[in-house]
Formats: C-alpha cells, structure tokens, sequence
C-alpha cells in the first residue's frame, strides 16, 4: 500500500515539473517581448528628436531690434525702425514697451501744394511711436529646419496703445495685432508682427479716425542667455 502510494506521487511530480517549467517559459518569452517592444518605441521617440523644451522664456528680458513699414491711412508708406523691450512674466503672458521711428510725407498733399502754389503743412516730418504692449502666447509648436535639430515657434496677440508723435496726431493710440516668434538655441529668436494702429489724425483742417499699419520682421536675444 505504501509503495502504491510512493509510485502515485512520483508519477504527479513527474507530471507537474514539466507544467511549471513551461509556465516559466511563457512568462519568460512574454517579459522579453515586452522589452523589446519599450527599447523599440525608446528608439522611435529618439529617431523623432522628442525631447524636454529647452527654450525657456518665463523670467526673462527679450531685447529686440526691428524694421519694416509703416502704412499710414492719410499718409504715404514709409520705412519704420523700432525696438522693444519684454519681459516674459510667464510661458504665456510677456510685457513689452517699444519705440519706433518713421517719416511723415503725403504724396496727396504734395500734388495740392504743387498746384496751388502754397505750403500747407510740412513734409517730411518725423514720426515718433511709444507704446506698451500686454503680448499672450495662444499656441507654441515645433519644426525640423532642413534636417537640422527641431526649432521651436510660438504665435501671440498684442494689446495695448501709446503715444504717436507727429504734426498730424491728435491724442492715444490704441494697437493690437499678431506675431510669430522662431526660437533657436537657448537665447536667440527671430520675430514677424503685424500691428494695427488705431488714432485720431489731422490733414488739410480734417480730422479722421485711421488705421495705420505697421509689418516688421526683427531679431532678439534673451537674457540671461541661459534657460
């Protein structure tokens, strides 16, 4: 009886050894899928360059020289040079006051005087802009420049307003518009705006809301020059 016993067992043991070596394989097999699966998607997300962001803006100065034209309602279009200084309170929010420098001139009021004889008012006169501006980052993305390493972009609105100086002003001026900033390395950018200004002028004793518009592509740096 005990040896009818012994024989049962070691038959089961026998039975159950090559059972478990088999589960041991399965999980086995099943870990080393599993890991090469993560090493395959690790090398995709390398091979893509995603990455952390390494342009940071929050709690710095953006120092910003521009040109480019200033389109007067009343008055011809002209060169504008202007420069700005921001500083970025967040990612999203940046407070930014600019000057900017422009000529005053009237082909229209230039034709009347030709033919009248007289001086109305006096052309070519400079044009001096001082504005402050609330700038609101509304979307930021990344892009590859000719295989290079991946760049990163934003867009933002402008609000805000100023003084314009000129003969031809007469009281604020309201502004807003859009810009793109094109960010590379860690303190370098490269920026296009497109402001809408909003005042009240006087030409030939008639006064006029106008919208005077100004398109500019400029360069900046950060500092400090570290994220």
């Amino acid at each position: 009886m005990i040896e009818r016993c012994v024989l049962t067992l070691a038959l089961f043991a026998s039975a159950l050894v090559p059972s478990i070596a088999s589960a041991q394989d399965t999980t086995t097999t099943s870990a080393c899928i599993d890991e090469a699966i993560r090493d395959e998607l690790n090398a995709r997300r390398r091979y893509r360059g995603v990455r952390e962001r390494i342009f940071q803006k929050a709690g710095r100065f953006e120092l910003s020289a521009m040109g480019g034209v200033y389109a007067a309602d009343l008055l011809s279009a002209s060169y504008l040079l202007q420069g700005a200084l921001t500083y970025h309170v967040t990612e999203d929010i940046g407070l930014e006051a600019s000057f900017a420098y422009s000529r005053a001139e009237s082909e229209l009021v230039r034709i009347i005087e030709n033919d009248r004889g007289v001086t109305l008012i006096r052309l070519d006169q400079p044009v001096y802009i001082y504005q402050a501006h609330l700038l609101w980052t509304l979307a930021y993305g990344k892009m590859r420049w000719f295989g290079a390493d991946i760049g990163r972009f934003d867009f933002n609105i402008a609000l805000g307003g100023g003084v314009t100086d000129n003969q031809t002003s007469r009281g604020l001026t309201g502004s807003f518009g859009i810009g793109v900033k094109f960010f590379f390395g860690e303190w370098f950018s490269i920026r296009i705006d497109l402001r809408d200004q909003i005042l009240e002028q006087e030409l030939l004793g008639e006064s006029a809301i106008v919208n005077n518009l100004t398109a500019t592509l400029g360069l900046s740096i950060f500092i400090p020059f570290e994220s």
